[in-house]
């Protein structure tokens, strides 16, 4: 059940991500003028880096809670190095996929930007990282017999990060 609610949040997570960091980054660059070095409207660039903030705070998360299954940090990060792939191999086709995405417009081509400097093969290694981890895969009871277990031989299972 842990793993198809993870899946199911993944999928969730996916365009979450992809359209916040997308969109935080057309509103960044249209609240400044990088010719006369000047901020042009702070309100919507301090928007625009809150809503950036919040991505990498839920990628942050995702990437370090135990209690997840993998498939949330999994699913995100299969489709942004698949489509970071798809670009390295057909660059035509992968900057196609905005375009018959449902909301058109800037964010599409804040998508291909991202998609062109890398930012999406990032996040997609970023959140793939976890995934490595055997200890997200185990049931919830697993982990705390083992923990139950080594405690009363006298370890602890301080030292273990995952």
């Amino acid at each position: 059940m842990r793993h198809t609610f993870g899946l199911i949040l993944g999928v969730i997570l996916t365009p979450a991500l992809a359209y916040g960091a997308g969109w935080g980054y057309t509103r960044a660059g249209a609240s400044y003028d990088a010719i006369n070095q000047t901020i042009t409207d702070r309100t919507r660039l301090y928007g625009a880096f809150a809503l950036m903030a919040a991505v990498g705070l839920v990628m942050g998360i995702v990437i370090l809670a135990r209690w997840a299954s993998p498939f949330v940090s999994l699913v995100p990060a299969l489709a942004f190095i698949g489509w970071t792939a798809c670009f390295l191999i057909a660059p035509k086709t992968a900057l196609g996929i905005p375009d018959r995405l449902p909301p058109a417009g800037e964010i599409d081509t804040a998508l291909r930007v991202l998609l062109g400097y890398g930012v999406l093969g990032l996040m997609g290694f970023a959140l793939l990282v976890p995934t490595w981890a055997p200890g997200r895969w185990r049931r919830r009871h697993e982990d705390d017999e083992e923990e139950s277990g080594s405690r009363s031989r006298g370890r602890s299972r301080a030292y273990d990060p995952y």
